[in-house]
Parts: structure tokens; C-alpha cells; sequence
């Protein structure tokens, strides 16, 4: 496989293994630094690419293990949550500091949730896979696929209602 092959099979999937990255690591700098990593990785086994029948499914496997041994290296222990996502000039800075202040609870559940829900989270509803796709990934059946994103679901809205009803009798 040469580098122009390469480079078109990489494209498409590059975003999602960010955005993975990112969601497991929290911080930008260690998502874009895990993201690059994967991609050296694959690229230094290109030849056995091709034997992969879903080629997007293992370079998010490969992103996932990657970024689960740097957070058990604890090398990315001291991480900092930035999100400045939502510029938009068209909304009030009063609804700009509610929507930044209810990613930032989401972010915070997420984040207490346990590391398989976490992911399947990721890969169901914010990069929008199939089931199917996420148990070729996972390694998991898809009915424990399904149990799982409804806990993970369960447990962010139970929060959030939490948050929002503080105080309310």
C-alpha cells in the first residue's frame, strides 16, 4: 500500500479517532497526540490492513486501546477539561453560559461513567454507529451492547435530573 492509499483510507476515519481520543482522554493536546500515534501504528502495518474486513472498525479498535493504556500508564493523570466548542455569536452570552455550564455537567457524568459504558456512549451517540459495528469493535455482544448504553443513558439523566432539580421538594 502506498502513502496516497493510505491517506484515503485514513481520511474519513481520522475525525472519529479524535473525537474518541478526546473522549477518553479529555484533553485536546493528548486526544490529537493519541490520534497521530494510531495512525503511525497503522501506517507502520499497512500490509496487514487490508486483511481486515471492516478497516474502520479496527483503526477505532486499535484508537480505543491505545487510549486506555495511556490512562493506565497514568501518564495523562493531570488533564485539564476545556471546552470552548459552542462560539456562537448568534445566542445570548446568558444562553452560551447555560449550554457551556450543561456540557460541562454531561462531560462530568460521562466521565464517572465506567470505561465500557463510556465508550459504547461514544460510539452510539456522539459518532453514531451501528450495533453491529461497535460489537466488532468492543468484542461484545450487541444485546450487552444495548444493556450498557441504557445504563450509561440512565445514569445521565438521573444526574442531570439531580442537577436540575436541586432544591425542589
Amino acid at each position: 500500500m502506498n502513502q496516497n492509499t493510505f491517506i484515503r483510507l485514513i481520511h474519513p476515519v481520522k475525525d472519529k479517532m479524535f473525537r474518541l481520543a478526546l473522549r477518553l482522554l479529555i484533553s485536546k493536546e493528548a486526544a490529537e497526540d493519541a490520534t497521530q500515534e494510531v495512525i503511525l501504528k497503522i501506517w507502520n502495518r499497512k500490509d496487514k490492513v487490508k486483511d481486515y474486513a471492516n478497516v474502520e472498525a479496527f483503526m477505532i479498535s486499535v484508537t480505543k486501546n491505545y487510549c486506555l493504556d495511556q490512562l493506565k500508564s497514568k501518564q495523562n493523570n493531570n488533564l485539564s477539561l476545556v471546552h470552548n466548542n459552542y462560539d456562537n455569536n448568534e445566542i445570548s452570552i446568558h444562553t452560551q453560559m447555560e449550554l457551556q455550564d450543561e456540557l460541562q455537567q454531561i462531560e462530568r457524568i460521562v466521565e464517572m461513567l465506567p470505561e465500557q459504558q463510556k465508550v459504547i456512549f461514544q460510539l452510539r451517540d456522539i459518532e453514531d454507529y451501528d450495533y453491529s459495528e461497535i460489537a466488532e469493535i468492543t468484542k461484545m455482544k450487541e444485546s450487552a451492547i444495548r444493556v450498557a448504553l441504557s445504563r450509561a443513558r440512565k445514569k445521565i439523566k438521573e444526574e442531570l435530573l439531580k442537577t436540575h432539580r436541586y432544591g425542589i421538594k
